[in-house]
Parts: C-alpha cells; structure tokens; sequence
C-alpha cells in the first residue's frame, strides 16, 4: 500500500481539486485509489449508498477515483451549528455536538475512529490520497492533530503542500509552514505545489528556485488558474461572490444565503444550464427582483429564520408568494416555507417557532436524524419531519401550490429530466427561455473531472510523484527555528 498527504498552506489552497485530480489520474492509470479525509469541517454533505453521511468534496473525489463513496473516506465530519458549537458526524453516524472547547478534549476518540478508518481503506486500496485540514502550521493544535501531521505520523507518508499564488505571499507561506514544524513533522514534507496561477510559468522560476533551494525539497508542478473548473463545494468559503446578470434574457436565479447555509450543491446543477444565471443574495431588492428564489439548505433552521426576518427577506419572500412569483424551498427552506416548526427535544434550543406560513405544511424536529437516498440522485439529511397539513399538490420530496414549491431532498435537481421539467415551467411563469434539455449535470462532472486531470498530468511531475508513492518518506533537511518537539500526541 501506498500513500501521501496533500496539505496546505491555508484553507481554500485547493488541497480538495489537488486530491480529486490525483484520485482521477491515477484510476486513469489503473490504480486502486480512495481518496481519505481524517476530519472534515462542512455543511456540504452527501448520503452514500449503505445510509451513512460524508463530506460533499469526499464524495466528489471517491466518483473521481471511481471507487464507492464510504464514510472510511471522511469518518469525522463536523457541522457547524454556530460559531462555538459543531454537530458530529462519526463513521456516517450522528455522534452529537461539541464544543470549540469540548473539542480539543475530545480528539483522542476522534482520532482513534480516524486512524483505524485509513488503516481499513490502507488495507483495500493500492494507494489512499489524504486531503489535510486547513494548515499543517497550526501549532496551536499540533498536540492532539490527526488531521495532518498526525496523521502523516500514523501513515506514514509523505506530505506535498499545496499554495494558492492568487493570494499573494506563496513563496513565504509555503517556507513558513514548513518552518514552522518540529524536525519529526518536517522529515516528512517532501515538497510543494503551486496552485491557480496565472500568466507565464518561467517568470516563477527563479522563486521556485530559491524556495527549493532554501529548503532542500522539490516544486512538483504549477497548476494554472482554472475559472471554469467546478467541483462540489466544501464549506461557505466556496460560494461565489456573484451579481445577477446584465442579461435580461436569462432567467436569474436569487438564493438566500443563510448564515448557516447548508448543502448549496444543490445549485449546482441549476447553474449548469446555459439558460439561467444563480447568484447568492441577503438583499430583499434582488429577492423581489429575481425570476426564481430559493431558500437553501440550512444546518440551524430556526436561527436563519430569525436572521431573515431581521433582514426583511421574510417580507420579500412573503411579497413575491403572494404576486404568484416562483419561490422554491429545500429541505431547511421548505421547512421555512411552512408554518409551525416544533422542536421538542431540543434539537435547535427548543420551543415552538412559525414559519413563514407560505405553503400548507408543519415541521417537528426529532432526536433521529433522517440519512436516506429515495432516488439515484436525491437525499435526505434532516432532523425536520415535515407534515402537510393542508390543500397542495404532491411535489417529489414535499409539496406544492401554483408557484411554490418545497422538497425535503437534497439533489433533486441533478437528475436532469426533473430540473427540465422544472426550470421549464419557470421559464413559462417568467417569458424567460426554457432549457434546452441537451445539458446533463453527470457528464458535465465527469468532464470537468477529467479536465482537472489533464491538468495534473500536464502542469506536475506525475512520475516524480508515483515515485514519492511507491518509497518512504526521505528524511529532507531541518529548517529553522522548527517548533519544539513533543512526544504526547495522538
């Protein structure tokens, strides 16, 4: 078996497009090959076929590496209710909630779950691709990490750090992580990558130069800026910042961009047709103004509807509704949608709280989270039972009235029959042009995952790589001044 640790100097460097376009090259190649995330920070999340929950972006790189998507792949994945407090998915389970504080006393299970996850995918796989976790420089976690360093110590295996040149200071950042680390930590980084560049290569290569100079390990390649490269999102980070378009003739496509947005991939597939332009919004003028509005997923459903109305958006959606203009709510926002949302167990801090009372259901929030796949493409991850209580028409997943709809499944659009069907019946409400029902959202992944593959073997050192691969970490130059180094760790 072999492995390797893709880090990174920040988060958003690209570790995520770096492991899925290695997960994909190397399936190119004839590899077995599983893509692994000790410990995920996300509300982007998918349900695999045996039921249990993982990461969007995991699930994303096992399709890339064409092995069935597992909860091994990210067994800890932490989803974020508020600033201090996260809900912890373990091994695809709910496990419960923790604190920022709670958390570092917690590790030492988590980790004990993660390591025996790798070494169980180590155990069936020709080669694991470990994406890291924000920055292997963290020190202020290093004592009990599993997620980069720790991990690389388990596995042992070589780590590759990943910069992002577009903001500026990669030279810097990428020395500094390394740096930065005990002398242990740094024998086993074995050399950078340089992401989302822009211009002419050769003006790099003095710095490349001195960067591998200064620190005894090699550049493994420069990947360019890749605009148009979409891969499912990982966490808020992801979302574009994005106007409406100065087209009139697509048909413009408003989403509500809850504080605590959740599973926003389901837009992804709306954003793929040609006819239409998605942006994310807070502004009630551009709610009011939109051909269509949805209200996304949202992982603290009671606390985005009470930041809503302290924005007017309620207004906004209430006003739209009743001039017959297209609404839509997903899973969180259908419950939104509807009227009461009883939550007797404290799920969401408890009490009874109303909706916006604009389609004829109720919401009750259960101790049992719902994880299920009612269709190839559609899922459901929720704690809101939601009950229609009133007259609508059947819709899949939930309800509907003449103009609004609501579903409790998480990618129902990306079957590509259904989203036609749909955005066919806006257009009509709208005088906007319908789709052309040419675009399939499966093939345009699977084409954008091979693009990001041509990339890897056009812009890196593939062979210098399968070599890192297939041999044990060289023992490369200490760099001071290092951090002190430190035997109790997990």
């Amino acid at each position: 078996m072999a492995g390797l640790l893709i880090a990174g100097t920040t988060s958003d460097a690209g570790k995520t497009t770096v492991v899925t376009g290695l997960c994909r090259w190397l399936a190119r190649q004839g590899v077995r090959v599983a893509p692994y995330k000790a410990q995920n920070m996300s509300n982007n999340s998918m349900v695999c076929a045996d039921g249990t929950e993982i990461g969007r972006a995991q699930w994303t790189q096992a399709i890339a590496a064409g092995a069935e998507p597992e909860a091994a792949m990210n067994p800890v994945l932490l989803k974020p209710g508020s600033d201090r407090r996260s809900h912890v998915v373990l091994m695809g389970q709910p496990w419960g909630e923790l604190s920022a504080r709670g958390f570092l006393t917690e590790r030492a299970e988590l980790a004990k779950a993660a390591f025996a996850a790798y070494d169980d995918l180590a155990a069936r796989y020709d080669v694991v691709i470990s994406e890291g976790a924000g920055s292997p420089a963290e020190i202020n976690l290093r004592q009990s990490d599993y997620v980069n360093m720790g991990l690389a110590q388990h596995t042992r295996t070589p780590v590759v750090v990943v910069g992002d040149i577009d903001r500026g200071g990669v030279f810097a950042s990428m020395f500094g992580t390394v740096a930065l680390l005990d002398a242990a930590d740094q024998a086993l980084i074995s050399g950078f990558l340089i992401n989302k560049f822009r211009g002419d290569v050769s003006l790099l290569r003095p710095g490349i130069d001195m960067l591998e100079g200064v620190t005894g390990r090699p550049a493994y390649g420069v990947l360019p800026w890749l605009p148009e490269l979409w891969l499912d999102s990982e966490d808020a980070l992801d979302i574009p910042v994005r106007r409406p378009s100065a087209s009139n003739e697509l048909l413009s496509i408003a989403v509500v961009r809850f504080p605590r947005i959740s599973n926003f991939t389901d837009l992804d597939a709306f954003a793929a047709e040609p006819t239409t332009s998605v942006f994310f919004t807070t502004s009630p003028a551009e709610i009011r103004d939109a051909d269509l509005v949805v209200l996304p997923g949202s992982r603290a459903t009671v606390a985005d509807l009470t930041w809503m109305r302290s924005l007017g958006l309620d207004a906004a959606v209430t006003a739209r509704v009743a001039a017959g203009r297209p609404t839509l709510g997903i899973c969180g926002g259908y419950q939104l949608l509807g009227g009461p949302i009883a939550d007797p167990h404290g799920v969401e801090g408890g009490g009874t709280h109303q909706g916006l009372n604009l389609l004829p259901v109720a919401t009750e929030f259960t101790r049992a989270k719902t994880l299920a796949r009612p269709t190839p493409t559609a899922y459901e991850i929720h704690h809101g039972t939601v009950t229609v209580t009133g007259d609508a028409t059947p819709f899949p997943g939930g309800c509907r009235t003449p103009t609004t709809w609501g579903t409790i499944y998480h990618g129902l659009f990306d079957d590509d029959p259904t989203r036609h069907a749909f955005l066919t019946e806006i257009a009509a409400l709208t005088t906007k042009p319908a789709p052309t029902r040419t675009t399939s959202f499966a093939a345009l992944r699977e084409s954008r995952l091979d693009r990001l593959a041509d990339a890897i073997e056009e812009h890196t050192d593939t062979q210098a790589l399968l070599r890192l691969l297939d041999s044990a970490p060289t023992p490369y130059p200490f760099i001071p001044p290092g951090a002190p180094s430190t035997n109790n760790r997990t």
